[in-house]
């Protein structure tokens, strides 16, 4: 019987020190996004008042979110899942277009342990963060840069937060729709079944 052909066995997908990078990131994610609605929008500004205290917590959440992945360096597993999402392979190719074609067999969506999907999602969330993380401190040390540094950091800085909130909405949706990952990031650990049908080049 080969390694895999059991298909009710769970097998290890994440360490427990992913998952808390993960956790711990996305709690700062979430202070981030609902400080900047607070500031953002008038009827939640009126909600929670207190704007000297909302900024505060935008700024230091803000400064906190590169420290989970940091941390996370430490850990052998999370390297190399590093190394795992910043390789594009040929079958990642065959993925996004089976994807773009709506094409949902999942013999037509090759993927390794991360598909291509989940690639582009981590290296532009992660190029995201660096932009906003930057531009951020241009807005709170107004006085290392000149004023049209300012402006145009304001400007990146606004529409980019809208574009992070979209996205990450879709990711939060697609989530949702797939209990199985979600129990994988909650647990560590997946069926063999889902690994063979999702992922079907990963051998764990």
């Amino acid at each position: 019987m080969s390694p895999r052909a059991d298909t009710t066995s769970g097998v290890r997908r994440f360490s427990r020190t992913e998952r808390w990078v993960h956790r711990t990131t996305a709690a700062l994610m979430g202070v981030c996004v609902l400080t900047a609605a607070c500031l953002y929008v008038p009827p939640l500004a009126e909600l929670a008042g207190r704007r000297a205290l909302v900024v505060t917590l935008h700024q230091w959440s803000g400064l906190a979110l590169p420290v989970p992945v940091l941390a996370g360096l430490a850990s052998r597993a999370f390297r190399a899942d590093l190394g795992r999402l910043n390789r594009f392979g040929p079958h990642d190719r065959t993925w996004l277009r089976a994807a773009l074609h709506r094409d949902k067999r999942h013999e037509s969506r090759p993927a390794g342990k991360f598909n291509a999907g989940q690639k582009i999602y981590a290296a532009w969330i992660a190029g995201a963060t660096v932009v906003m993380l930057a531009t951020g401190l241009m807005m709170w040390f107004t006085h290392l840069t000149p004023l049209v540094w300012r402006t145009s950091a304001t400007f990146v800085h606004d529409w980019l937060a809208l574009t992070i909130g979209i996205v990450l909405a879709g990711h939060i949706g697609m989530a949702l729709a797939d209990p199985e990952a979600r129990k994988g990031m909650r647990t560590g650990e997946v069926s063999r079944e889902w690994a063979d049908r999702q992922h079907s080049l990963w051998r764990p």
